[in-house]
């Protein structure tokens, strides 16, 4: 699902940039979201769709970061469901929602390689509903939402008409998109384009079984060095920090599993603006000013900042954001260069879908004021 996830989210982005005009003569908000609900089937058949998300994460992350609406860089929250698995629940229409809208890009990294197939009964009208009815997409007129589902069987089966759902989407200020995993005639024949076009959402076609195309570079070793650095400024901290900080590891660790190239793609991700973990982290709580030092219990403090005074506390934290940011601005720098080594190198037959995609959101794009940078 290389080409589906990253199309879903970079989709995000360009569907709407009339949001971003909309605010060229406001004052810019100050929490700016898209919200993306990201719809898998795990059936038996989808397996190739659900390795290709897994190995695509941190590409489409790392796209993500480099958009902007009148120098303003939206927060991102995803929520992931999977429907058409015969192990879930036959009375909730075979539907899971795996994670809720989130911005810890480790939980969804933990969700997606979390999803095995099985199955199914693949019913598009309910899980779309499903999400509609479960999230909370909030009432702010500048949030874009979005909800892209993907599968292989008509999109008309099960009890809720997706036209319905997409009335409920309409009313909701919500953009169905909706990516047929086979031949895109099949996919117009059982109506996932007219699911789409119903709230002037875009329908895709995929082939979910390719393989996903890593390109290693030059600057990968030097990447993953800076990774190691990276997590070393981590501070712990709260009845979480320890476990969340395991995940951290466990996540990169899974990203390497695929590929160094994913790996690394994941270092670049964690350097940019949309990594924050200020729930465990000191380091982002404090900038984020969703901490105070003094008020923090000694049973909250890591090890080594156990006994020292406030003084001492802040004085060290400063010194691990300084360092990261040094680190990440390291990480960013080598990164241009991947990006120049990988435009060079890249097979420009492979991965045809997101490329074609890609050209196409920033052709959108250019018309409605996004730009990448």
């Amino acid at each position: 699902m290389k080409s589906l996830f990253k199309s879903c989210l970079l989709m995000a982005f360009m569907v709407g940039l009339s949001v971003c005009n909309a605010n060229e003569k406001k004052e810019t908000p100050s929490k700016q979201y898209i919200k993306v609900a990201l719809l898998l089937d795990t059936s038996n058949s989808m397996d190739g769709l659900i390795d290709q998300a897994k190995a695509q994460l941190w590409g489409i992350i790392n796209e993500l970061s480099y958009a902007q609406c009148n120098n303003v860089r939206p927060n991102l929250q995803i929520a992931i469901y999977e429907y058409g698995n015969d192990g879930l629940n036959s009375r909730e229409g075979f539907i899971r929602q795996v994670l809720s809208f989130t911005n810890d890009l480790d939980d969804i990294s933990k969700e997606l390689f979390s999803l095995t197939t099985n199955g199914g009964n693949e019913f598009c009208g309910q899980v779309i509903q499903t999400s509609l009815n479960q999230l909370d997409w909030g009432n702010n007129p500048d949030d874009l939402k979005l909800i892209f589902i993907a599968g292989n069987e008509p999109f008309t089966q099960g009890k809720v008409n997706y036209k319905d759902a997409a009335t409920n989407a309409n009313e909701k200020d919500v953009t169905i998109n909706s990516i047929f995993c086979g031949d895109y005639g099949q996919g117009v024949a059982t109506f996932w384009k007219d699911g789409a076009a119903l709230t002037n959402g875009d329908y895709l076609s995929i082939d979910h079984n390719q393989t996903t195309v890593h390109v290693a570079s030059p600057y990968d070793e030097d990447i993953l060095i800076l990774n190691s650095k990276l997590n070393k400024t981590y501070i712990s901290y709260g009845s979480s920090g320890r476990a969340k900080m395991a995940l951290q590891a466990e996540q990169d660790s899974e990203a390497k599993t695929y590929s160094n190239a994913n790996a690394v793609g994941r270092t670049i991700s964690k350097s940019s603006y949309l990594y924050k973990n200020s729930t465990w982290d000191l380091v982002d709580a404090i900038e984020m000013e969703e901490v105070i030092i003094e008020d923090l219990k000694v049973e909250e403090l890591p090890k080594e900042l156990k006994g020292k005074s406030p003084k001492e506390i802040k004085s060290f934290v400063m010194k691990k954001s300084v360092e990261r940011e040094n680190i990440q601005n390291q990480i960013q720098a080598l990164n241009i260069k991947r990006k120049q080594y990988i435009t060079q190198q890249q097979d420009k037959g492979s991965n045809a879908l997101e490329n074609a995609m890609i050209k196409a959101i920033k052709t959108q794009a250019k018309k409605k004021n996004y730009i990448w940078n």
